[in-house]
């Protein structure tokens, strides 16, 4: 559920299919940069709300998902 929330608000910030974005797929492959990032963060914490602290450890939407789930418990 938290993966498919996720690969939803990348989807549409970077203009692809949902479906083409896994645990695996890398931030910089969606040419998405630390300032992306951010404003991912802004809408993750909005969508599921929670408050993140991005560092530079989460460069995978896997790593992200993880956070999210961590935050939810």
């Amino acid at each position: 559920m938290v993966l498919e929330k996720v690969a939803q608000i990348l989807a549409e910030r970077v203009d692809c299919d949902a479906s083409e974005i896994t645990r695996e797929t890398a931030f910089a492959d969606l040419g998405i940069d630390s300032l992306d990032v951010t404003e991912l963060a802004m809408d993750v914490e909005d969508e599921f709300g929670i408050e993140l602290e991005l560092d530079a450890s989460v460069t995978t939407v896997g790593a992200l998902v993880d956070m999210i789930e961590a935050k939810q418990d």
